[in-house]
């Protein structure tokens, strides 16, 4: 007895994978290799699309922007954050790429006014030391959250605007270069921000340092041996 199995379309295949790209960049803990899972994603996705070279062109702009090393986008975060870099700052680099391509989901996005608001000075009110909590009393929940809400983790929150040609905005957090796993506390009480990031210049001309961003950045010299 013979039997039919129908298969997706194009058009659910391609909604499938967009929802497992929104859940894998928001939830960077469930793989090991997330920088990969991502590029899996995203390679499927514009097979679907018929543009499969769309990402290595990505990759030769973040190139020559100083955002792509041997060892990929995470490299360079390992040279700009202390205790190496988290997947969940590799992920919010993968979210603009998304975003232009119409894929990322965010919880929501600010008002074209709120969103400027935020770019005009969040430059001086870096300039002073912040927490996880200070980021949310000021501009609110973030439109998406790279890692989870607990404080033993560190994370990224991204904020959007409506207008899709305007920048993402960035606020990394850091709570300690101990992994949870092998560690009963945080190092902190709270995430702390290390650095805000937006736009297109260089890659490494496009953070805001906190002070305590500035004094947890990695040696030069220690990245030399």
């Amino acid at each position: 007895m013979s039997s039919t199995r129908s298969l997706a379309s194009v058009d659910e295949i391609h909604a499938y994978l967009i929802d497992q790209l929104n859940s894998a960049l928001r939830r960077p803990g469930m793989f090991s290799q997330h920088d990969a899972a991502l590029r899996m994603l995203m390679d499927h996705l514009l097979f679907v699309e018929c543009q499969p070279e769309a990402l290595a062109e990505e990759q030769r702009a973040w190139a020559s922007r100083g955002a792509w090393t041997s060892t990929g986008v995470a490299g360079l975060f390992q040279e700009l954050m202390p205790g190496g870099y988290d997947q969940h700052c590799v992920a919010s680099v993968y979210a603009e790429f998304a975003h232009r391509r119409g894929w990322l989901r965010p919880d929501h996005l600010l008002p074209a006014g709120e969103h400027h608001a935020l770019r005009a000075r969040v430059r001086p009110w870096a300039q002073a030391d912040r927490s996880w909590a200070d980021v949310i009393s000021e501009f609110g929940p973030p439109s998406i959250l790279f890692g989870g809400t607990s404080p033993l983790y560190s994370k990224t929150l991204g904020y959007l605007g409506e207008d899709p040609d305007e920048p993402m905005v960035f606020f990394h957090l850091w709570n300690g270069s101990t992994p949870a796993l092998e560690s009963a506390w945080p190092e902190l009480e709270e995430p702390v921000l290390l650095a805000v990031r937006f736009g297109d210049a260089p890659f490494d001309e496009a953070f805001i340092f906190t002070p305590e961003g500035q004094r947890r950045r990695p040696e030069l010299d220690s990245l030399c041996r």
